[in-house]
C-alpha cells in the first residue's frame, strides 16, 4: 500500500519543521508537504492529493478549526495543539485524533494506525458527530463513530457499543473497554442505528442486543437488562418494556 501523503501546517517554524520530520522517519507516510498557515493550506488542499492534514489550531488570521470547515474532500484531519481545551470542537470537525505538543513518539504512532484504520470523509461538519447517513434515509447502519476521551479523538466501532446514555448536552458511548462522549443526542442516533441491534429502552438510553444477558422484572414491575461480563444492569421504561417480555 503506497505511504500517505500528509500536510504539515503550523505558524511556528521550528514546530512545523519538526512535525514534517518526525512524520518523514514512519514508514507509513509516503510524501510530507507543509504550509505556515490555513490559507497557505487551503491552497495546498485544493490543488494536491492530500490523505492526512496535521493542523495546529492557533494560527494568525485562519484557525486549524476554519480550515478543517472548509476542506470539502475526502482527507482525514488531526489537529496539533498545546491547548487541551478545543478538543470537543476539533471531535465535531470530524478529527480523527487531537494531539497535545510537543507531541510524544509512540502517541504519534498510535494517531497514524488510526489514520490507515479510518475511512477518509470530507471533513465539512456534518448534520451530527456520527459518521453515516441515516438508516431511515435509506442508507447503511452507522458502522463507526468518533468519539473524544479527555483530550483524544478515538474511532469506535459501533458493533463494540455496549450502550448509549444522554448526559446533558452529549451522549456517552460505553464499550466494554471504556466511556467516551459525542454531541450526537439519542433520537439521532436512533436513526442511524441498525434496528435489529441497537433498542432504545429509555428516553435516554439505547442498548445493543448483543450485550443483554437477561431480562428481570422486579416486585412492582420495572424491567431491567443485565449485561454480559459486567454484572451491570440497564433500567427499560415501561414504554420499551413491551420487546423484552419473551427475553
Amino acid at each position: 500500500m503506497a505511504g500517505l501523503r500528509v500536510l504539515a501546517v503550523d505558524d511556528e517554524a521550528p514546530a512545523r519543521a519538526e512535525l514534517a520530520y518526525v512524520l518523514k522517519q514512519d514508514d507509513r507516510i509516503g510524501e510530507v508537504r507543509t504550509a505556515q498557515n490555513g490559507t497557505e493550506a487551503l491552497k495546498v488542499l485544493q490543488t494536491e492529493p492530500i490523505d492526512a492534514v496535521f493542523l495546529d489550531i492557533r494560527m494568525p488570521g485562519m484557525s486549524g478549526l476554519e480550515v478543517a470547515a472548509q476542506i470539502d474532500h475526502p482527507c482525514q484531519v488531526v489537529f496539533v495543539t498545546a491547548y487541551d481545551q478545543y478538543a470537543i470542537q476539533a471531535f465535531e470537525q470530524a478529527a480523527v485524533d487531537y494531539l497535545l505538543k510537543p507531541v510524544d513518539d509512540q502517541r504519534l504512532r498510535k494517531t497514524l494506525e488510526r489514520l490507515r484504520a479510518a475511512p477518509a470523509q470530507p471533513t465539512s461538519p456534518q448534520p451530527s458527530s456520527a459518521e453515516a447517513g441515516t438508516a431511515a434515509s435509506g442508507q447503511p447502519p452507522l458502522r463507526w463513530i468518533r468519539a473524544a476521551q479527555g483530550d483524544e479523538i478515538r474511532l469506535v466501532k459501533v458493533e463494540d457499543v455496549v450502550y448509549f446514555q444522554a448526559l446533558d448536552k452529549y451522549t456517552i458511548v460505553v464499550t466494554p473497554e471504556q466511556q467516551l462522549l459525542i454531541r450526537s443526542s439519542i433520537r439521532e442516533l436512533l436513526a442511524q442505528l441498525d434496528p435489529d441491534q441497537f433498542w432504545q429502552i429509555h428516553r435516554g438510553s439505547i442498548v445493543n442486543l448483543k450485550f443483554v444477558s437477561s431480562a428481570r422484572q422486579d416486585g412492582n414491575g420495572h424491567l431491567s437488562l443485565g449485561l454480559m461480563g459486567s454484572g451491570q444492569r440497564l433500567s427499560v421504561s415501561r414504554a420499551c418494556a413491551g420487546r423484552f417480555r419473551q427475553m
